[in-house]
């Protein structure tokens, strides 16, 4: 079942990906000085949050408590950041005190490491070396 409007889909992309963070600083400093992303935009309310970019990709980190939430990763999805080689990446990230869960992992059509940011968010490393739509091997 397709649900889309009569003329187009009814999404058109993805603007961004929410977090709820329990400090700015320290989300900051994680973000931009460990992996490097660029701040694109930090809120003028203190503390309250802010943008980084990587290509395309948008990330939204909001203090949650300046927004009645809480800090709540378990049970939560994952993001996948884009790379061009897992093992170099998460070397680099070692150096730098990055913690990774387990050991990285082929799929069948994507290289992958997890780690998490101060809040306990999960995060992957990715390299997709398969073409677009291949299955991996047994779910042919």
């Amino acid at each position: 079942m397709s649900i889309e409007t009569e003329s187009r889909p009814l999404v058109s992309g993805v603007d961004f990906v929410f977090l709820p963070i329990s400090d700015w600083e320290a989300s900051k400093a994680f973000y931009v000085g460990v992996l490097g992303m660029e701040l694109d935009k930090e809120y003028t309310r203190d503390g309250f949050g802010g943008e980084f970019k990587a290509g395309d990709f948008s990330l939204q980190v909001v203090d949650a408590a300046k927004i009645g939430r809480e800090v709540s990763p378990d049970g939560a999805g994952a993001i996948a950041f884009r790379v061009d080689d897992v093992a170099e990446a998460r070397a680099e990230l070692e150096a730098k005190g990055v913690e990774f869960v387990g050991e990285s992992f082929d799929s069948g059509v994507c290289w992958q490491a997890i780690f998490k940011d101060p809040d306990g968010h999960a995060l992957i490393l990715h390299n997709r070396y398969a073409p677009k739509g291949a299955r991996p091997p047994g779910m042919e």
